[in-house]
């Protein structure tokens, strides 16, 4: 059983949403293969709604961080797959690069500001969060640029993001399980 008010621990879900998520959009990033329907479909469902879930538990577990952390990446996929499609499905127009750039921003500030708020959780969580804020801000960088060199260096990055966050939710799951440390996520000592 999880923390709280005696429900399942809901973090492990988000994790592995946004992360099995991340890794398969960077491998697009990263040049391995075109941008589809299977990317978009875990972006609607895995990394969107999953993690909105899951920020609607931790809600009602009363955790303010994961609440705000899950529901905004699930809402942040949701938004991005509507960035993509909205202009093939005729309902507005592809939004340009600076558009583009100033999302990415947007979202690597609110990441870094996230990331201070791990540095009172756990190192596995510290490590996702790192990696996405230098994931978004590659992103915009890359977007800004029109470089696919950029993009392609961000899309390596985030595999890495995307896989530190599966190894993060893993963790707490076999961890759980086993009723012992199995896999650390190096928890932050109180002072």
């Amino acid at each position: 059983m999880g923390e709280g008010n005696g429900t399942a621990n809901p973090a492990p879900l988000g994790l592995m949403g946004f992360g099995m998520t991340t890794v398969l959009l960077n491998l697009h990033n990263s040049g391995l293969f075109e941008l589809g329907s299977m990317i978009l479909g875990m972006g609607i469902f895995y990394g969107g709604l999953a993690q909105v879930i899951a920020g609607i538990e931790e809600w009602k577990k009363g955790n303010t961080f994961g609440a705000t952390a899950f529901t905004s990446y699930g809402l942040f996929w949701l938004s991005l797959v509507g960035l993509l499609v909205f202009p093939k499905m005729g309902w507005a127009e592809m939004a340009e690069n600076s558009a583009l750039t100033s999302y990415f921003v947007m979202w690597g500030i609110f990441t870094g500001v996230m990331f201070i708020g791990t540095l009172r959780i756990n190192r596995a969580l510290q490590i996702v969060f790192i990696t996405l804020t230098i994931l978004f801000f590659l992103l915009a960088i890359g977007t800004a640029l029109g470089s696919s060199i950029v993009i392609r260096i961000a899309g390596l990055e985030g595999i890495l993001c995307g896989f530190s966050a599966i190894y993060a939710a893993l963790a707490q799951v076999l961890n759980e399980v086993y009723g012992k440390t199995v896999a650390p996520i190096w928890p932050v000592e109180e002072k």
